[in-house]
């Protein structure tokens, strides 16, 4: 698999692109298929960095392409300049691109749970979601996926962004809650691990989840890609759960592979332990990979919409497609 970034390497993306693969002595023909990531290549998502080695996607006749990047929207943005066939990316990306008007279609839910939180140190006197009306919240950014899972845990709790003080901290964002210069931190269940780390003790973490439990992330295509390749974004996804139950299935060997794949793989206890959480949050509340809640998906469009983060309201069922099942 190769890792590229856009803009040092012009891509020319395309299913239907065919590479000849004499690796193991005969001449093969392959699809290439780019995938725009939302990230660096970082040790949760270890499964689809060890291609190389493992070769999940090739077993499928698939040459895969992994473009890292900062953000969904980020992803998106390279998918529909055609650098890429596929974004890697999260429902907030996806409903304001549906609401601008494009016509994407979701083809796979790649975490059914919501790994966003909100993290206070028990010493802040922060006990329900309520109690941070008039605080300091510290957010990546207002792009990130933190900002927009705040809000809708704040619309749950009948709360809005004017009810907050926003703080824009970066990525880092759980430094400022230790040294007290915010009250809270938005933030992932994976970020929250090495801030443990470095300090932070006694925490209160509220979870996304357990008020509205939108998907962390999709798989997401062009109208015209999904109606031209559905039998090849059929193997893409049977590759990609089978990279995945690889990683459930051996955690301590995908954490010692992430040492040598992703950015942050500093520490394999570490590694295992972020694995772990990504882990789970690929399986459904029935244990399965991939599932497409239609209601949720809805009910997270139409509470974008109630924020005001879109403009449009969506119909999320005219956007969804099981490949699958194709």
């Amino acid at each position: 698999m190769k890792i590229i970034k856009l803009g040092i390497l012009i891509i020319l993306a395309g299913f239907l692109t065919a590479c000849n693969d004499s690796s193991h002595g005969s001449e093969e023909e392959r699809t290439s298929i780019t995938l725009a990531n939302w990230s660096q290549p970082i040790v949760e998502q270890t499964n689809l960095l060890v291609e190389e080695e493992k070769g999940f996607f090739e077993k499928e006749g698939i040459d895969l392409t992994l473009i890292p990047g900062n953000g969904g929207q980020d992803a998106l943005k390279t998918m529909l300049s055609g650098h890429a066939d596929i974004a890697f990316t999260d429902p907030g990306a996806v409903y304001s691109a549906l609401a601008q008007g494009e016509d994407l279609v979701i083809i796979y839910t790649v975490y059914p749970q919501n790994v966003f939180n909100v993290v206070t140190n028990e010493s802040s006197s922060i006990s329900t979601i309520n109690d941070l009306k008039g605080k300091r919240i510290g957010i990546y950014s207002r792009a990130s996926g933190t900002y927009q899972n705040l809000l809708v845990l704040l619309h749950e709790a009948g709360l809005s962004e004017k009810d907050v003080n926003l703080i824009e901290t970066g990525i880092a964002n759980f430094a400022p809650l230790l040294q007290g210069e915010v009250d809270a931190a938005a933030a992932t269940d994976t970020a929250l691990i090495p801030a443990e780390r470095e300090g932070l003790t006694d925490a209160h973490v509220f979870e996304v989840r357990d008020y509205l439990n939108i998907p962390s992330d999709f798989f997401v295509v062009t109208r015209s890609t999904f109606e031209e390749n559905k039998e090849t974004l059929q193997a893409f996804v049977e590759a990609y759960e089978e990279s995945a139950v690889w990683m459930m299935e051996n955690p301590d060997a995908a954490a010692q592979l992430a040492s040598d794949y992703a950015i942050d793989g500093r520490e394999q206890k570490l590694n295992k332990a972020i694995i772990e959480l990504r882990n789970a949050a690929s399986l459904d509340e029935n244990g399965e990979l991939g599932v497409m809640d239609m209601d949720i998906i809805q009910k997270g469009a139409d509470a974008y919409y109630e924020l005001g983060l879109i403009s449009e309201q969506l119909e999320m069922g005219d956007y969804i497609e099981n490949i699958k099942e194709q």
